[in-house]
């Protein structure tokens, strides 16, 4: 059976990383175990990379311990650069490359937290976190 293949959104890594525990830290730490295979860009791992430090009073890491595990991502995703994209329905521009890096893969999924990229879930397979897990999680 070939292995399924999803983007992951910024905000369900970062949700994934400080909250193991949690439906997006299941995500992550199947990914990590090898279940999944996970399809990223520079641009969410950047997001990702400027958004951690956010969540300093939970993950206490120094700003190389958050450049290390960026880094590290990068080894186990595959990588790819977003296709240029104007979908008219997203109202967030910062969301384009997102999609853009969903659009230029062949994953099933892209999941997101974010509403404005829900939104577009009639034209995409654009699921949350607890709907990818209830459809394929543990």
């Amino acid at each position: 059976m070939p292995q399924l293949c999803i983007v992951l959104d910024t905000n369900v890594l970062l949700s994934g990383t400080a909250y193991p525990g949690s439906i997006p830290g299941r995500i992550v730490s199947a990914w990590r175990g090898g279940s999944l295979e996970v399809v990223l860009s520079q641009y969410i791992l950047d997001e990702l990379q400027r958004v951690l430090p956010r969540l300093n009073h939970r993950l206490s890491w120094s700003s190389a311990e958050i450049r290390d595990f960026v880094d590290s991502l990068t080894f186990l995703a595959d990588l790819v650069d977003p296709i240029h994209v104007s979908e008219p329905l997203l109202r967030d521009r910062a969301d384009q490359p997102v999609l853009g890096t969903f659009l230029a893969t062949n994953a099933n999924y892209l999941v997101t937290g974010d509403k404005d990229l829900l939104m577009l879930s009639a034209c995409y397979p654009i699921v949350t976190p607890a709907e990818f897990w209830r459809f394929h999680g543990g």
